[in-house]
């Protein structure tokens, strides 16, 4: 990647959400990310802007594909990665998250990567370590790196974000990925539409700068890009859809639902994919579909925030 210095400061020490970026915090971020698919697209795809720092995962949730792309992005950067195996940690004996982080912090990494299910970790961690933080999803709260990921895809692809229409549909209610890619599309001026049964739509939604639909048939028509989410049954505590049969008939994205859009538009999807469920395999595998660039520029995302995370400058600026 480029001397750091050929980017703005970073103004922000941690990554904890999308809600407090500003578009030049985003617009930086995704030219460092354009940046840094060049370097993943090199046969030497290892640098040393990040040599001699420390990077600890802590995922209290299993993602084989964020945990991955976090660690191969560290590695890229030339960073120490450790991976804490929190199954087999003391938080299963019951140690809190404070205790575990005064532990981490004693050890003096330079970022932590967390993932947790409760909404609020990754804020409650930063406040009581030295290092950086990145939220890699608490809850259903936000998921910054994802929505930064899913930017960039779009934009490599269409160009300016900006007069978009983003379809988003599926299970709105517990996606922390719908939360940070509405907040961070809407700041790019982008037009933004969720499409769901009432079911699975958070109370607040209509607060949010979306348009709101309860059909695919009015939702998907002249979208740019269809953006499906995963049904998540996991944090499902009730019952949000009568079955997986019927929501595929209403709500699953195939090629009949795909002709409503626009003929060039992008389909997209956040991973792990329930095909049958949310999107039929034609689609996920066909010409529309991004679902595997956007696996790509997850490693380019990651390496970028990184990197602007830890901005030699910023040690300079507190001297």
């Amino acid at each position: 990647m480029p001397e750091t210095a050929t980017f703005p400061l970073f103004p922000h020490r941690h990554l904890l959400g999308i809600q407090h970026l500003s578009p030049s915090d985003i617009v930086s971020l995704l030219d460092r990310a354009d940046e840094a698919v060049a370097v993943s697209r090199q046969s030497e795809k290892k640098t040393a802007a990040l040599r001699g720092r420390t990077q600890i995962n802590l995922f209290f949730e299993a993602s084989t594909r964020t945990q991955s792309s976090f660690e191969l992005a560290g590695k890229r950067l030339g960073a120490d990665v450790m991976n804490m195996s929190v199954a087999s940690s003391s938080v299963k004996k019951g140690e809190t998250l404070i205790d575990t982080a005064m532990t981490l912090n004693a050890m003096r990494p330079d970022i932590l990567i967390i993932r947790h299910a409760a909404a609020g970790a990754a804020a409650l961690l930063a406040q009581k370590v030295g290092c950086s933080v990145v939220n890699a999803g608490d809850g259903a709260h936000e998921h910054p790196t994802q929505a930064l990921l899913d930017a960039l895809t779009i934009r490599r692809a269409k160009g300016d974000l900006s007069k978009l229409i983003v379809a988003i549909c599926g299970d709105v209610l517990h996606s922390r990925v719908a939360r940070s890619n509405i907040l961070l599309l809407n700041a790019l001026g982008a037009r933004v539409r969720v499409i769901a049964p009432s079911t699975l739509l958070p109370s607040g939604i209509h607060q949010m700068s979306v348009d709101v639909f309860n059909r695919m048939e009015d939702g998907l028509k002249d979208a740019d890009v269809v953006m499906m989410l995963r049904l998540q049954r996991e944090r499902m505590a009730g019952a949000f859809v009568p079955s997986v049969r019927e929501y595929f008939h209403f709500f699953g994205l195939d090629q009949a639902k795909l002709r409503l859009a626009k003929p060039d538009a992008l389909v997209m999807h956040p991973g792990p994919m329930n095909r049958g469920v949310e999107i039929a395999s034609e689609i996920a595998d066909g010409p529309q579909s991004v679902i595997q660039e956007q696996v790509e520029m997850g490693v380019a995302v990651r390496m970028a925030v990184m990197q602007a995370l830890l901005d030699p400058r910023r040690n300079e600026a507190s001297l």
